[in-house]
């Protein structure tokens, strides 16, 4: 009896260890599973290092913002017309100069030469057409004296005539004689008007020939003129007030004696008291800038209000570049190649929710924001949907009401927790 009774305490032992086994296990999982449940503790994160803003309602100005230099509204490229050397450089860049300033000179030998042969040639144009002036009008004159004798005959043969008769009426002469005379004047009527079309003739010839000749000369006129013309243009000038921006081809400085080809640029002459403001616009931003919109241009020394006069249809490295006429006076140190700043204002939203744009966040997108709780001990993660941005506001469409508090600095270190404590 005592054997059997020990085996049942036995197995009674072993049955407890097998269910305190098991409720261990269960114990053991259901913990586990527990703490992994449980949310990371929420991060503490210094108040002073964030930046926060409050929710309002009131309107919004949509602007876009651009770096950007001032440049001069009026430029001339100033090219060399002819081939020629660099005798010498009279204006250096950064001088102001008028608009007959010389800048430099150049020399072309052969251009000379070119010059003095076509001098020549009209001098001797000239010569010819006073040669062949004097043998036409003596030609003229000699064909005037043969139609005046012509004329002369012609009266006297018809004076012949009518004295004839009268001697026929009167029977001293006879028929044949009157018909004689009258023939002969008929004759020397004709001769004479033969004459006259030949005197006519003649000065008809002597017109066109000398036109002919005078042609010539205008020719040879045009050549030397054009020639003096480009040795004149050997002389570079400014061709407008201004100041010399520059004096170079390509990017080597210009330097007495260098070789320039026929239409190279040589000099830019810039009116520096006429600026605009050429902004570099991302293009994302850039699809809704319109000619005539409202723009303020921050020379770092003053703002001088504008408008949008021009925006380049191509994009380059990623950014649109936007002119912008600049309407108020220029402040002092306002120079072209200026670094500016510039801000377009595209819209304004009336009464819309608004808050200070955030560090992250597109435009009609939604993005998870710390709104802060109102004792200012925490903040919250909740979704904001954002409509329009602007420089420095974004509009609130969804997840925020006026009033609120959110942290707006950039957060994607705490992507991972829902809430943050806020430390004093």
């Amino acid at each position: 009896m005592d054997i059997q009774r020990g085996k049942e305490v036995a197995a009674k032992r072993k049955r407890k260890r097998i269910v305190y086994g098991v409720l261990g296990v269960i114990a053991i999982a259901g913990v586990t599973l527990g703490l992994s449940r449980l949310k990371p503790a929420a991060p503490g994160v210094e108040m002073g290092t964030l930046w926060p803003d409050t929710v309002k309602r009131g309107p919004m100005l949509r602007q876009v913002r651009g770096l950007g230099t001032l440049v001069p509204e009026e430029i001339r490229w100033i090219p060399a017309l002819n081939e020629g050397r660099v005798e010498k450089i009279l204006v250096h860049p950064g001088t102001k100069v008028k608009a007959d300033t010389v800048l430099l000179t150049l020399s072309n030998p052969q251009l000379t030469q070119e010059a003095m042969d076509a001098d020549l040639k009209l001098k001797a144009a000239e010569s010819d057409y006073k040669k062949l002036e004097v043998s036409l009008t003596s030609d003229v004159l000699n064909q005037k004296a043969v139609w005046a004798k012509a004329e002369r005959d012609a009266e006297s043969a018809a004076e012949q005539e009518r004295i004839n008769k009268d001697l026929l009426r009167l029977g001293t002469i006879s028929a044949q004689t009157e018909h004689d005379s009258a023939t002969n004047a008929a004759q020397l009527k004709g001769q004479a008007e033969i004459e006259k079309q030949r005197y006519d003739n003649a000065i008809q010839v002597r017109l066109a020939q000398l036109a002919a000749q005078q042609s010539l000369i205008d020719q040879a006129r045009e050549l030397a003129q054009l020639k003096h013309t480009q040795i004149e243009a050997m002389k570079i000038k400014a061709g407008t007030d201004g100041v010399l921006q520059e004096m170079q081809i390509g990017d080597q400085l210009l330097q007495e004696g260098q070789s320039v080809p026929a239409g190279t640029t040589v000099a830019k002459v810039a009116n520096p008291a006429r600026l605009k403001a050429q902004i570099k616009v991302p293009e994302t931003q850039a699809k809704d800038v319109q000619i005539g919109q409202a723009a303020e241009v921050d020379t770092h020394n003053g703002i001088i209000a504008g408008k949008v006069s021009r925006i380049d249809p191509s994009v380059i490295n990623g950014t649109r570049t936007v002119d912008v006429t600049l309407e108020g006076a220029l402040p002092s140190g306002a120079v072209p190649d200026l670094s500016v700043d510039g801000t377009i204002t595209l819209q304004r939203l009336n009464d819309v929710l608004y808050v200070g744009r955030p560090a992250f966040g597109q435009e009609n997108s939604t993005v998870g924001m710390f709104k802060i709780d109102p004792d200012g001990k925490g903040a919250t993660r909740v979704q904001v949907k954002l409509g329009s941005l602007s420089v420095n506001s974004a509009e609130i469409l969804s997840g925020l009401k006026e009033g609120d508090t959110v942290i707006l600095s950039d957060m994607s270190r705490y992507d991972q927790y829902d809430r943050i404590k806020l430390d004093r």
